[in-house]
């Protein structure tokens, strides 16, 4: 009992620190916090309601839902979350807005996989104009922002990512990779203004003289210069002082700066390639997330169909106003392994029931079907009877359905279902022909003291 009573106080306690996390918009720590709250008592209703609202809140309504119709499984009276359910089957429109959002969506990250980054921005700008609170979209339109170096259309979107949610990781990470790439061309761009080159000048003497020439990195324009200068001093004086003395210095200051350059532009090369290869990377991890999260959903979903109909169901089957092929025809899509507890137990208790009725039924009507060499439709219903019991009658019904098949000339089937009778049901005689119980009387002979029907006018 106090163990149990620890196991409600740590869920209270994380329930209300989910609480006061999604007051503030902090919605990751709250689904953080309201996850801890449900491992410790998974029938936590207020927790696992609250859960649904702040995944609603994200713009995961597929997610919201099953959070919604697990608390409804727990508790079915006097529970907030029917009339949250209920909100949403009236308003359809608004559930198929949410449907095409998510179908945009899936086929943005498809354009990110082929390439084309142009055509998924402008699917996601749909998506955020149909469904503004879907969280992941913001997100994945910001990264491809980020990628095409639009920094203000970025700044932008994550804007609104952190607006849905303040604490979210991949929002704050986006938001911390903008600012060095915005950093860092802003240092760039200081370095290429702040770079005045400065005059330089080569000083040399002549006698009593001294001559200061100003450096230029042309060759024509020394060409120039010289010649005026030979014109003062004498052509030979100036092309061996121009020879010997100019020209190395000129050549040395050129090869400086080219070096200079060319190590500037390797470096801004290297820093681009760096962040190309971590944008590449976040975006190949943000897809694998989405892979993730679709799968996810696309579970959720069949649970959500699955407890849906478990729910219809087994109403009218308390009621008994509704056919056994109608109900088993609902039975059948549901994927029991995605029940939980109470759910489970319905199940088997409708199915432990009809299913037996109704492969009794539909066993005699193949047989009749046999007998009429009426093959597809034995065939038909005899496949029912497989999806509910496979091993019906000890496996008299697979044999059935074996020979019908072989009887209807699909002989791949026939030696299909063969081989799988002979393998679970050795002991059933492959080489014997169904026969369907045709309702003739028992016949009895005169040593046993039973009559065939012939005798019996006589035997009255």
């Amino acid at each position: 009992m106090e163990y149990t009573q620890k196991l409600v106080y740590q869920s209270n306690y994380w329930y209300n620190d989910g609480l006061k996390r999604a007051r503030i918009r902090d919605m990751s720590g709250a689904v953080t916090s309201l996850k801890k709250s449900l491992q410790y008592n998974r029938e936590n209703i207020a927790a696992r309601n609250l859960l649904g609202l702040v995944y609603y809140g994200r713009g995961e309504v597929g997610e919201a839902l099953v959070e919604w119709i697990l608390s409804k499984n727990f508790q079915s009276h006097e529970n907030i979350a029917n009339y949250y359910i209920k909100k949403l089957q009236e308003n359809p429109t608004e559930l198929e807005q949410v449907n095409q959002a998510i179908r945009k969506f899936n086929q943005s990250l498809a354009y990110c996989y082929q390439d084309g980054e142009d055509l998924a921005v402008i699917q996601l700008k749909k998506v955020v104009a149909e469904h503004p609170s879907f969280l992941k979209a913001w997100q994945l339109l910001s990264l491809l922002y980020l990628h095409t170096e639009q920094y203000g259309k970025a700044r932008h979107t994550l804007r609104e990512a952190h607006r849905l949610d303040t604490t979210n990781d991949i929002t704050l990470r986006y938001m911390h990779e903008m600012n060095e790439l915005r950093r860092n061309r802003a240092v760039r761009q200081a370095e290429k203004e702040g770079k005045k080159e400065k005059p330089q000048t080569v000083t040399y003497n002549i006698g009593n003289e001294t001559i200061i020439q100003p450096a230029s990195g042309g060759m024509k324009e020394n060409a120039g210069l010289m010649t005026i200068v030979n014109i003062v001093i004498g052509l030979l004086v100036g092309v061996a002082f121009m020879w010997f003395l100019i020209m190395p210095a000129v050549n040395s200051s050129t090869a400086r700066k080219t070096n200079q350059e060319a190590r500037e532009f390797s470096n801004q090369i290297a820093e681009q390639k760096a962040q190309i290869s971590a944008l590449q990377t976040e975006l190949e991890s943000y897809r694998a997330d989405s892979e993730a999260t679709q799968s996810a959903q696309q579970a959720a979903a069949s649970t959500k169909d699955s407890y849906e109909i478990i729910m219809n169901m087994y109403d009218h089957y308390l009621a008994s106003d509704m056919s056994d092929s109608a109900m088993v025809e609902e039975l059948l899509k549901v994927n029991p392994d995605s029940l939980g507890t109470l759910g489970r137990e319905q199940y088997d208790t409708m199915t432990g029931e009809i299913y037996d009725r109704y492969c009794e039924t539909l066993y005699y009507t193949a047989l009749e079907n046999y007998d009429a060499a009426n093959y597809a439709d034995a065939i038909a219903n005899l496949n029912t009877v497989m999806q509910m019991n496979a091993g019906y009658d000890d496996g008299q019904a697979m044999w059935l359905l074996a020979r019908s098949y072989e009887a209807s000339g699909d002989t791949q089937n026939a030696a299909s279902w063969t081989e799988r009778v002979q393998t679970e049901y050795p002991d059933i005689d492959t080489t014997a022909d169904p026969q369907q119980d045709s309702g003739e009387e028992d016949t009895w002979d005169d040593e046993d003291g039973w009559y065939e029907e012939e005798s019996w006018d006589e035997w009255e």
